[in-house]
This record gives structure tokens, C-alpha cells and sequence, in this order.
């Protein structure tokens, strides 16, 4: 145990090296997805972009026959939303985040009217028709909307997302996930799986080796657990202890990467609602406070980012107009020549990736 001082660049590197982002890795897509602890998948693309941008030599048929072998699953998971994981890890640790998925029900049913159903006959109708076949959440809702249509069907439909053990069903092509997808339940996806047990020091260290050094209050921001203070503190003799500049104590495992501030971190591209920036409550480490209204969007949205020496620089787009497909590069602050020069070789390639199917491609910066 040591109460070293990491300095705003420590965390920054430290939390690249992990996150695979100081430089691509040649690693299997299982293992980067399960050392990333899961990938926000809100949009289907989102974890194909990601890996991209971690991972040398990535192909998009790689990802997409891990998704087909359901070794790798989209389910509902940290803080109550979509994410592409393994299915060993959503079995580790879907007991742990089951509070996360039952506050975040309970939250939508006390701001509502007419939510005074049943849940466990919800639940129990829920399973027995999902049993008979995948569903999308529009058949899931006009089935309860026939057993209770004076009740609250979002607040019922909710209710099912987060309390019953959802697979997303992946299809062949795209992105691997269609707009209006259909669900089934774990048992039937993965073959009557065994849940391990609720085991909250296996999420918090697993944590820590893919964000940390990390705060409690970290933790609970991309866990969605609440007051976890007392439990973590009895983990404390396991963990490394360091401090922030602002003193705030860093927990963190013994031996894990902590490369030299100024080890060099090459330009970034990261998707939309990337982990990166959804993974700590005290967001510095990777954007400055002065961009976080750029960054964050109403309706919680998160805009596509990219990095330059470790620290988000500005956002960025595809706009596609028949077969041209352009990437627009909007940055926050001047750039040198050097820097556009590495964004724009980066940025050529990712829209390349994105659009495969466009004939001509192109990058500009919105502020030229």
C-alpha cells in the first residue's frame, strides 16, 4: 500500500494502456472485449468502431462471427444499458448489477401513473411468451398491453428489459444488430447457463484492470451501484492506494500498467457513447471540463470523439450522399499541421471501414 500522487497525464496513460487506446493490440476479440469489461452498444456500430481503434488488423466479419457462435452477447448490463460482452462475463456478473436493473425500474415506475400491476405475473407472462419465440419489445408490449391496457405499458416493458435476463438476437450482416431487434431469454440463447453468484469484489477489481486507478465514486458511476463505500473499503488491503492531485484517494491492483507520463498516444477515433468517457464520475483524465457540453448531449447522448495525445480534441461525423461517404472532422480548439496531417490519415481509414460499401470517400474539417 503507497499514497503515491498520479498526476492528471499518470491517469490518462494509465487508463489508455488499458483501454488498448496508447497502441493498437494483437490480441483475440474476445479477450480485448472482456479486458474492456464490455462495450457500450447502444448502437450497433459502436463496438465495431471501438475495436477498430484498439485492435491491429481488425475485420469486421472477426466481430461478427463471435456475435453469430453467441460467444459474444448484447444484453443490458452497467447502469442499466445495452452492452456487447462475453457471455462468460454476463453470466460472472449479472447478479452483481441485478440492484442497478431493479433501481432503474423502480425509478420509472414512481415518476408514472397507473403502474399498479403485478410484477411477478409480468415477469412470469413475460417468460412463458418469450419462451415460444424471440420477440421484439413492440410484441412484448401489445402482449401486455392486452393483459393490463389500463396500466402503464412503458413501465411494464421497462420492467421486463431490466428484471428478466435478455439476449439481443443478432442477424447476418451490418452491424450484426438490426434497428427494431428481436429478444430472447438467456436460457434459451445460451443454452440453460449457470448465473454465478452475486460476487461484488470480481466487478470491482475487473474494473479497476480495464479504468483504474479509480475512486469509489468511479466505480459506482459505471456500475450503477449505489453506496458501495463500506464494501470496497474491506477490498482495500488487496489494493494499491494512490492520490490525485486534488488528494482524492485512487484505488487500484498491484502490478497493473502504469506507463510513464509522456509515453506517446497516437490519434483516436472512438464511437459514439465509447466507455472511455461514461466510466468516471471525474472525467479529466480523458476531457477537459470545457468540452464536456461539446461532448455530452441532451437526451443523454454522447457525440463520437477523437484523441489527440490522450485527451479528447473534438468530434467527428460520416455524411454519406448516395456513394460518397465524407468524415467530418470538427475540432475544439487549433490544430497544428502535424495534427491534422495524423487525423486526416487516421480519419481515411475509418471512413473506409464505416462506409466499405461507398465508392468515393473523403475527410474534411468543419472548421476550414
Amino acid at each position: 500500500m503507497a499514497n503515491d500522487v498520479m498526476t492528471l497525464r499518470d491517469l490518462n496513460r494509465a487508463t489508455l494502456a488499458r483501454q488498448l487506446l496508447l497502441e493498437r493490440a494483437s490480441i483475440p476479440i474476445p479477450a480485448a472485449i472482456e479486458q474492456l469489461v464490455g462495450m457500450q452498444a447502444q448502437l450497433a456500430s459502436a463496438p465495431y468502431v471501438g475495436l477498430w481503434t484498439r485492435l491491429r488488423e481488425f475485420r469486421r466479419e472477426d466481430l461478427a462471427s463471435v456475435i453469430a457462435d453467441r460467444s459474444m452477447i448484447k444484453a443490458t448490463l452497467m447502469r442499466a444499458t445495452l452492452h456487447l460482452l462475453s457471455a462468460n462475463d454476463y453470466l460472472l456478473m449479472r447478479a452483481t448489477l441485478q440492484p442497478v436493473m431493479a433501481y432503474a425500474a423502480e425509478s420509472i415506475t414512481k415518476r408514472r401513473e397507473h403502474v399498479d400491476f403485478d410484477k411477478d405475473e409480468v415477469l412470469r407472462m413475460a417468460r412463458e411468451y418469450l419462451m415460444q419465440a424471440p420477440r421484439t419489445f413492440a410484441e412484448i408490449s401489445a402482449m401486455l398491453a392486452g393483459y393490463r391496457p389500463d396500466c402503464d405499458i412503458g413501465a411494464m416493458r421497462y420492467t421486463v428489459r431490466t428484471h428478466l435476463p435478455l439476449i439481443q438476437v443478432p442477424t447476418n450482416g451490418g452491424w450484426s444488430y438490426p434497428g427494431n431487434p428481436q429478444f430472447t431469454l438467456a436460457d434459451t440463447w445460451l443454452g440453460q447457463p449457470k448465473f454465478h453468484e452475486a460476487n461484488l469484489q470480481l466487478l470491482v477489481f475487473r474494473y479497476l484492470a480495464a479504468f483504474g486507478p479509480a475512486t469509489v465514486t468511479d466505480i459506482q458511476t459505471w456500475s450503477g451501484l449505489l453506496k458501495l463505500k463500506d464494501a470496497i473499503e474491506a477490498l482495500k488491503p488487496q489494493l494499491r492506494i494512490y492520490r490525485d492531485e486534488q488528494r482524492r484517494e485512487l484505488l487500484d491492483l498491484p502490478d497493473m500498467p502504469r506507463p510513464d507520463a509522456e509515453t506517446p498516444a497516437a490519434v483516436r477515433f472512438l464511437p459514439e457513447y465509447d466507455n472511455l468517457l461514461l466510466s468516471h464520475q471525474k472525467r479529466t483524465r480523458i476531457i477537459a471540463d470545457q468540452y464536456r457540453s461539446l461532448v455530452y448531449l441532451p437526451g443523454l447522448r454522447v457525440r463520437s470523439t477523437f484523441l489527440i495525445d490522450g485527451f479528447v480534441h473534438g468530434a467527428w461525423k460520416i455524411e454519406k450522399h448516395k456513394q460518397a461517404a465524407t468524415l467530418v472532422i470538427e475540432p475544439f480548439a487549433e490544430l497544428t499541421k502535424q495534427q491534422r496531417d495524423e487525423l486526416g490519415q487516421e480519419a481515411e481509414q475509418l471512413v473506409r471501414f464505416v462506409e466499405a460499401d461507398a465508392k468515393t470517400f473523403a475527410v474534411t474539417f468543419a472548421d476550414e
